[in-house]
């Protein structure tokens, strides 16, 4: 897909929409530095580490360092352009916190995920306060990496997360599918937004691998559930390693959360 509303445009219809398309927002010096530390978290094992850590928080330790531990990730998890976007009243507002990270590389040929959202509240009930995810595509999208597909105004429609999952993939009239965009590029949603990982079809299959890094963030005012049981931990890097410059106090402050109790995998869409 091409032609994308101008940013501007795109902001003022955020709230209709529920999504936000950015093509070659990151530079390209980010880019070249969170590539291989994406290829590190995977190669190594720490992805699946942070992941069993998660479903099985008794029986596995997390892993010996988290994404924000590694250099870009965590500049990019307070990529100033980024906050200074979010920090619209159109989207989070003047006071949010930093949710997660999770950092993926899939292989190329790699399967779709079924239409799901991602608004962390237990039971779902309402959608008083914004949570948003930036899906930052660092090699971009191409028709044989795989598309996203997202559902526009979804957002507005309390549900469970996985209340579509008996849809698979397949194709939902009103979608718009995303599947070209050039190095760098983000695709911000609200969290609830309903959107689906559609897999290559199989004559395109063989493309590069499809790298992705997902950061969330979360209005403040109320408490938010948490995805990973070390969470804590995550936050306390962040203040540590004095992300976001002090310009956004909140950023990093862990009494915006409630305790940690498990309710999904901790694996990126």
């Amino acid at each position: 897909m091409s032609g994308f509303a101008d940013l501007e445009v795109q902001v003022k219809n955020f709230h209709e929409y529920g999504y936000l398309v950015l093509p070659g927002f990151l530079p390209a010096g980010l880019v070249g530095r969170l590539a291989p530390e994406v290829d590190e978290w995977v190669s190594t094992g720490l992805r699946q580490l942070s992941i069993d850590a998660c479903l099985c928080p008794q029986e596995y330790d997390p892993p010996a360092r988290v994404e924000l531990q590694m250099d870009a990730h965590g500049e990019l998890a307070a990529y100033a352009p980024l906050l200074e976007l979010l920090s619209d009243a159109s989207l989070l507002g003047s006071s949010f916190v930093f949710h997660h990270l999770h950092s993926d590389r899939r292989p190329p040929g790699g399967g779709g995920k079924s239409w799901h959202h991602d608004y962390e509240q237990h039971p779902q009930r309402d959608r008083e306060y914004p949570m948003i995810h930036a899906l930052h595509y660092i090699h971009g999208l191409q028709p044989a990496m795989g598309a996203l597909a997202v559902l526009p105004g979804s957002h507005q429609h309390v549900a469970e997360k996985d209340a579509w999952n008996h849809l698979g993939t397949t194709e939902l009239p009103g979608e718009v599918l995303i599947d070209e965009l050039p190095q760098g590029s983000t695709v911000v949603m609200h969290s609830a937004l309903f959107h689906t990982r559609r897999a290559a079809p199989a004559p395109l299959r063989g493309g590069g691998p499809r790298y992705m890094i997902d950061a969330s963030y979360c209005r403040t005012g109320t408490l938010w559930p948490p995805v990973k049981p070390y969470w804590r931990m995550v936050l306390a890097v962040g203040r540590e390693r004095r992300l976001g410059k002090g310009h956004w106090p909140e950023l990093f402050a862990d009494r915006h959360f409630d305790e940690y109790g498990r309710t999904s995998t901790g694996m990126p869409s």
